[in-house]
């Protein structure tokens, strides 16, 4: 059995990801790190000491086994972050509904496989889940249908899954993040007028960077907040409550 907190990372090498996997491995703790990029996940393994797991989050199966896998070989799970996601920024009416279930299945579905799997391996110890919903699923915004329905269903099954297993010591957490520079945004902010117009949307106005993120989900994993559960953390430079006044 691991002597430090054995922690799972979905998503891992994304810019939240990997942040988050880097804060985690200065404090000690035992890593998995897994997601579709075998590279990327061993160079972020290397670095980190953890273990890399190649897993597609949206099969709810291969999921369950990544679960099943690192209970066996710690014999334990202290907490477990899905950080896979993507972004889809189109009306309802130019969305395709090959579009609407990849958005579903990468955000929702993977959300859902990591609570069905990793709820019941807490369930004797305790432990700390935290999902990654939006701002765009707090405020309206325009464009976003798809990605605000399932960052939407995510704070819901959040909610249900904190009540669910609260009485068993386990934890259940939201991040919502505002928009972050990453490779999964480059398009959006490799332009500098939509950059611009992004920056001020959010009255800090900046955009987001991956470690300012993965500081709250590593507080929320941390046991420090062990009476922390149910809630959704935004970290979104004010976007998801707070409308700006024009600058200049």
């Amino acid at each position: 059995m691991a002597a430090s907190p054995v922690h799972l990372i979905i998503g891992a090498s994304g810019a939240i990801g990997s942040a988050t996997a880097r804060r985690l491995a200065d404090d000690g703790a035992t890593l998995v790190l897994a997601g579709r990029d075998e590279a990327a996940l061993d160079a972020l393994a290397s670095d980190t000491g953890g273990k890399a797991r190649v897993v597609d989050a949206r099969q709810i199966d291969q999921v369950g086994a990544l679960v099943d896998e690192v209970v066996q070989e710690y014999g334990r799970l202290d907490g477990v972050a899905n950080l896979a996601g993507s972004v889809l920024l189109k009306p309802a009416h130019l969305t395709s509904e090959q579009e609407w279930l990849d958005t579903i299945a990468t955000n929702l579905t993977s959300a859902f496989a990591v609570v069905r799997a990793a709820a019941p391996a807490m369930r004797k110890t305790g432990g700390s889940i935290v999902l990654a919903s939006s701002a765009a699923a707090q405020t309206g915004i325009a464009n976003h249908e798809a990605i605000a329905a399932a960052k939407g269903g995510v704070i819901s099954l959040m909610l249900s899954a904190a009540a669910t297993y609260g009485a068993k010591g386990v934890r259940v957490n939201a991040v919502a993040p505002g928009l972050v520079a990453s490779k999964m945004t480059e398009k959006l902010v490799s332009n500098e007028q939509q950059a611009e117009a992004s920056r001020q949307m959010h009255v800090l106005g900046r955009l987001g960077e991956g470690d300012d993120v993965a500081a709250a989900v590593a507080w929320l994993l941390d046991p420090a907040t062990s009476w922390v559960t149910g809630q959704v953390i935004g970290v979104d430079g004010g976007l998801g409550h707070i409308r700006t006044r024009a600058r200049g």
